[in-house]
């Protein structure tokens, strides 16, 4: 998933943007809700996680400002404020879940996949399946066949999006953007060494060759 986190707490900011890299996501940061909202609304976004208290502006001004737009991106709202009345309140503003600091990160993770499920059904698939590949997103379990596959936290993440858009021709551009979170060309071979790396592990010796080049157009996974 591609996040957008506004905290203003930089060392927070920091543990969460890791946590969520290493559980194969991509994360933009902002720091303040100026620049927060402005990100917001001018990029997509699977979730939001928005502080409710931020410099320059307030977390709820943000999400009313986007729903007030018809920007239907879920929403999860972190707040050291924990009674009844302030999650009445910031849910009723047009936050979709809301999460009391301090937290763990395994409920965050997991409350952050509900919402995207609820916005694109395409997301709720937990497992994706090309021939004998299999890939369980939930356990980042990957198997062929009968063998344990182990993968790289990038390794893992360009397999998933293959497979998640398998039997369609993935572009070099869509893999920079999607998995590196380049939005621009970076002139380098690094798709070729972690493709020649994830072709050796989850094709070599195996009867059928899963992971395709097409010439000119990009990569493509299929049976």
């Amino acid at each position: 998933m591609k996040i957008l986190l506004i905290e203003d707490d930089r060392e927070a900011a920091s543990y969460l943007i890791q946590a969520l890299d290493e559980a194969g996501h991509v994360t933009h940061h902002a720091s303040d809700g100026e620049t927060g909202y402005a990100m917001a609304s001018g990029m997509d976004y699977d979730v939001l996680i928005i502080d409710r208290m931020l410099p320059r502006r307030d977390g709820i001004s943000i999400i009313e400002s986007l729903r007030a737009e018809d920007n239907k991106t879920p929403v999860l709202i972190l707040s050291a404020l924990g009674e009844v009345e302030d999650r009445v309140t910031d849910l009723r503003s047009g936050g979709d879940d809301y999460l009391t600091k301090p937290y763990a990160f395994s409920e965050l993770l997991a409350r952050i996949e509900v919402l995207a499920r609820r916005l694109n059904p395409a997301e709720a698939a937990t497992n994706y399946q090309v021939g004998d590949l299999t890939l369980d997103r939930l356990s980042r379990l990957v198997m062929r066949g009968e063998e344990k596959i182990l993968l790289q936290p990038r390794e893992y993440r360009l397999l998933e999006y293959l497979m998640k858009y398998s039997g369609q021709v993935v572009t070099r551009t869509m893999l920079l953007e999607n998995v590196w979170d380049y939005h621009f060309d970076p002139q380098t071979n690094v798709i070729d060494v972690h493709m020649s790396r994830l072709r050796a592990k989850i094709d070599r010796g195996q009867k059928s060759q899963l992971l395709q080049t097409i010439r000119g157009a990009g990569y493509m996974i299929r049976e």
